[in-house]
């Protein structure tokens, strides 16, 4: 997704690791989540565990209603395409960028598991647009390598892997170490995709350092809900900061009318707006 333009992301897979990967489980299956963790002591009664299978298909489907404006998220594998907000070609099921790093990260992982695959050959040019928007030595035809490898599991899996390692696995465990619920924990997952890991002040570090200096999470002893409109609020300034971020209706018709509505476990069924378009999960 369109995330704050920073330094290549920390490396990626070892080699044991994405071999493990292409040998483990299909990819369509590795869309289910690791097993859980322990529920933390500090969680207070909201519960709820974004990592279940069930409530992180709804969190893909709620990303993917304000990122693709469809609920099947898995026909994303090949997506790509230039959105035009300066971070190059944005791609795939989390919205990988060429000018953030995560896609070079991805696409090493992926040439790690399976050398001889359709994107191995870019590697250069990745490295070399990283932190810009160029297509130098990319253009139609890293599209049309992007999508032939889309079709196969090994891809499939390597995205799911780096979704999970950089972005959803971070998310959800900062979100139980602060005590929220399920609906917290996608609060921080959405914002982790949208503005990156980092601690500047734009990016998902700098928004939750803004929402703490308002309100208390549980873990604190503060009240749940106060501490995640807190959260929105910041959010919403360092979106509003943007053009490409400044319609903040993923926040405003989405999830917090969730949060009015109480339903801290996220669970369905859910009607939302993105964009003026309607979604629902029963």
């Amino acid at each position: 997704m369109r995330k704050t333009m920073r330094p290549t992301l920390v490396a990626g897979l070892t080699a044991a690791s994405a071999l493990a990967l292409v040998l483990g489980t299909p990819a369509l299956s590795a869309a289910a989540a690791p097993a859980p963790l322990a529920a933390s002591a500090s969680m207070r009664g909201s519960g709820g565990d974004l990592a279940s299978p069930e409530k992180k298909e709804i969190a893909m489907q709620l990303v993917s209603s304000a990122e693709n404006s469809s609920l099947d998220w898995k026909k994303q594998y090949s997506y790509i395409e230039d959105i035009g907000d300066g971070r190059g070609y944005t791609a795939g099921i989390i919205g990988f960028c060429s000018g953030t790093g995560d896609m070079l990260e991805l696409v090493r992982a992926y040439t790690q598991a399976v050398p001889d695959n359709p994107l191995a050959k870019f590697l250069p040019a990745l490295e070399k647009v990283n932190g810009s928007d160029s297509h130098e030595g990319l253009g139609s035809a890293f599209e049309s390598a992007w999508k032939e490898a889309a079709g196969t599991e090994e891809f499939q899996a390597a995205q799911n892997s780096e979704r999970d390692r950089v972005y959803f696995d971070p998310a959800v465990n900062q979100g139980k170490s602060d005590g929220l619920g399920a609906l917290g924990q996608f609060i921080y997952y959405d914002a982790i995709v949208m503005h990156g890991p980092g601690t500047s002040t734009d990016s998902f570090g700098g928004i939750r350092d803004a929402a703490l200096s308002k309100a208390k999470p549980p873990a604190q002893g503060g009240d749940e809900t106060a501490y995640l409109k807190a959260f929105l609020d910041a959010r919403k300034v360092v979106m509003k900061k943007e053009e490409a971020h400044a319609d903040t209706s993923r926040v405003d018709t989405e999830q917090l009318v969730f949060l009015n509505d109480g339903n801290l476990d996220l669970h369905p069924p859910l009607k939302w707006k993105v964009y003026g378009d309607p979604y629902e999960i029963n």
